[in-house]
């Protein structure tokens, strides 16, 4: 994924929601916890087209 198929994916989010991803990324423990849950391993695996 390049970055602007994520400023695409970025664009299509709500005011609320893009406040949320926002906050998210701006705190750098609160962004590595969500990193390590299995959840997000697997979307980050589908994201960059592994299975």
């Amino acid at each position: 994924m390049d970055k602007k198929n994520v400023n695409e994916l970025f664009n299509k989010l709500s005011d609320e929601e893009k406040k949320k991803v926002e906050s998210i990324l701006a705190d750098k423990q609160k962004t590595e916890e969500i990193m390590k849950t299995p959840q997000a391993q697997a979307l980050l695996k589908k994201l960059m087209g592994e299975r």
